[in-house]
């Protein structure tokens, strides 16, 4: 019952030309992209990011290319290699103020949790097992029981804090003091109370109702998370990430064609200032990005983004010139800072490949009453042809011709034609 649940729920959103919730279907009808995503997995995963580096990159492509099916398949794939991952979606989150996305990416990172590994590390660096330790407990109860909590063993404790966060030159002073006071709670030592923590994840979590100078008696400066101040915090974070045992920080960005959509409903309406603002941020991220660690930004886009030119990426200049692809080819270049799925789709979508994809989703759709039909080659290499000269991209014109949406909406075309 669960499985034909989730499976409907698929049909639903396939139908509106959404990506499939589920992790593993997302997998399962994955066909074609990974020209893009497995290139991404061994070239940055696997080495660049996880060696240190970072870097970002933007996709593009017509309505239904793929862009959030890339997304989400990179991310995917990205947890599966130990990073971690956040999801953000321009149409639910302002992206004018760069606070608002670093608050965003530090909420889903999960600070008590890259903490707690953190801490983990500390008591192994000592020569114990963190598994030893019973739950509940702390680091130094556990000293206590076993007769070793002395002076010494506890100003070793703090100096695995201090070289871990304190010491560090990649993270942000307030930060990795508020890191390793929170981390000593963990393990027990230095103790902070409950209303210190609360204060010191509140600060973390942007709340803007505190009083600073709270701050000062556990010796952090009082000062606020700003957009001024929020990449260099954002920094850290990702340094935190990496430190705490992961591979590293990904982020993706979905829906960032909403800058130019001026749609009635369209919640999030960019005026030209905050559009503005938005592409500043993310052209001081660019500039910035070398000074990052283990960590990577994917934008996505429709090509109104790029097609606008009032509004659009290329109005602003100090953006585009970073961004632009320098020599154009019919031939996909996997390193290029943005990727066109158009052009991805002309070159790799065979007519095997969307027959590929068709069967796909007939056998995933089978089990539940969805009539659905695999393609043929004629009817692909018709559906090629279509997306060359429609406005339809081919990954959405197999979904509809296989579900049988297709035939359905040119119906309702020709309908209108005549005038019915």
């Amino acid at each position: 019952m669960e499985l034909q649940s989730s499976m409907r729920a698929t049909i639903a959103q396939l139908s509106q030309g959404k990506v499939p919730e589920s992790e593993l279907l997302l997998n399962q009808l994955s066909v074609g992209i990974q020209f893009l995503t497995d290139f991404y997995q061994e070239k940055y995963l696997s080495e660049f990011i996880k060696q240190g580096g970072s870097k970002i990159k933007f996709i593009t492509g017509r309505k239904g290319s793929g862009k959030t099916h890339t997304l989400h398949l990179l991310s995917s794939l990205a947890k599966d290699a130990d990073y971690v991952t956040v999801k953000i979606s321009a149409r639910t989150l302002w992206l004018h103020d760069f606070r608002e996305f670093y608050l965003e990416v530090f909420r889903q990172a999960d600070i008590m949790n890259l903490l707690l590994r953190c801490s983990e590390k500390i008591v192994e660096a000592m020569g114990f097992e963190a598994k030893d330790i019973e739950e509940g407990s702390t680091f130094i109860d556990y000293l206590a029981k076993e007769g070793l909590a002395d002076g010494l063993t506890r100003r070793e404790m703090r100096n695995q804090l201090k070289q871990m966060f304190l010491d560090n030159p990649r993270m942000d002073n307030n930060f990795s003091l508020a890191c390793s006071l929170l981390c000593g709670s963990l393990l027990g030592h230095p103790v902070l109370e409950e209303a210190n923590k609360e204060l010191l994840l509140t600060w973390m979590h942007g709340d803007k109702k505190i009083r600073m100078t709270s701050l000062r008696p556990l010796g952090l400066a009082p000062t606020k998370i700003t957009k001024y101040n929020a990449r260099n915090l954002l920094r850290s974070l990702a340094e935190l990430v990496h430190i705490s045992g992961f591979a590293g920080l990904v982020v993706t960005v979905d829906n960032l064609e909403v800058l130019v959509d001026n749609s009635g409903l369209n919640p999030m309406h960019y005026t030209k200032m905050k559009r503005e603002d938005t592409y500043e941020s993310i052209r001081q991220l660019i500039d910035d990005i070398d000074t990052f660690n283990h960590f990577m930004v994917v934008y996505a886009f429709s090509k109104e983004l790029l097609d606008n030119e009032n509004a659009g990426l290329k109005s602003y200049q100090a953006l585009w010139m970073r961004i632009q692809n320098e020599v154009v080819s019919q031939r996909v270049n996997k390193f290029t800072d943005i990727v066109d799925l158009d052009l991805v789709a002309q070159q790799v979508y065979t007519p095997a490949v969307l027959i590929e994809m068709s069967k796909k989703l007939a056998q995933l759709v089978q089990h539940i009453n969805v009539e659905a039909s695999v393609l043929d080659e004629v009817s692909a290499e018709h559906l090629i042809m279509q997306a060359k000269l429609g406005g339809i991209s081919l990954p959405r014109l197999v979904n509809q011709a296989t579900l049988g949406f297709l035939a359905s909406i040119e119906n309702k075309e020709g309908q209108n034609e005549l005038g019915l």
